[in-house]
């Protein structure tokens, strides 16, 4: 049985935030899976290739070489050699990483390569679908969430924090038609597991969602 935490939810529910400082607090590792995708993401739009398009980034992905680092608290995430973490967050890279998560071939290839690496050590892991596909045998899965509107505000505040300038409307837009590709994708989509526990962060702050995780985790 694998110990490590299966971190689910949608966009922009506090996964990231959370998953960084359980894991922090906790002295393990943090695995952001959805860095992952946006990387393939990423490398589709530099060879043109559309996100949909299963045969072109089948092909891609046979000689794309995605892995992770970590410098202090943060993830790195490195495509072919080079660091492109800070290229992952426009709203395209994320349209594009729930296009191509949609892909059979890319969902396989992913959650083997996460599963991997989760088995080397105990690992916070947050995603789509950590706790139903990537890791259904650990104990302790939980499914973040919060409103939509909710949302929009953080991933508006985040976007303009990093100089960006952003239009609410077209966020929470975005991240609508986001959770429709999520949950309805035919091939594991975006689910709570059957025994994950559910966390709505609407009203909590990140400190008490974490409080609840871990308490939780180690069984108090």
């Amino acid at each position: 049985m694998n110990n490590s935490i299966a971190i689910d939810g949608p966009a922009g529910a506090g996964k990231s935030t959370v998953a960084k400082l359980l894991a922090k607090q906790m002295g393990i590792h943090y695995l952001n899976t959805g860095a992952m995708y946006r990387a393939l993401a990423l490398l589709a739009t530099r060879n043109g290739i559309a996100f949909s398009d299963e045969q072109g980034v089948g092909a891609l992905l046979v000689n794309a070489v995605i892995t992770v680092f970590y410098q202090g608290d943060e993830q790195h995430t490195v495509l072919n050699g080079e660091d492109v973490t800070e290229l992952l967050l426009s709203e395209q890279i994320s349209m594009g990483a729930s296009t191509v998560s949609k892909l059979p071939c890319v969902r396989d290839t992913m959650a083997a390569l996460q599963r991997k690496i989760a088995h080397t050590d105990q690992f916070v892991l947050e995603g789509r679908d950590i706790g139903t596909n990537v890791l259904p045998d650990t104990p302790y899965k939980f499914f973040v969430t919060a409103s939509s509107s909710e949302r929009a505000k953080r991933r508006q505040l985040q976007l303009e924090s990093l100089g960006q300038s952003v239009d609410y409307n077209a966020i929470l837009k975005d991240l609508e038609i986001r959770d429709k590709q999520d949950t309805e994708r035919s091939y594991m989509p975006l689910k709570m597991a059957d025994d994950a526990v559910l966390i709505d962060t609407t009203t909590l702050s990140i400190a008490e969602a974490v409080q609840k995780i871990r308490a939780i985790v180690e069984g108090r």
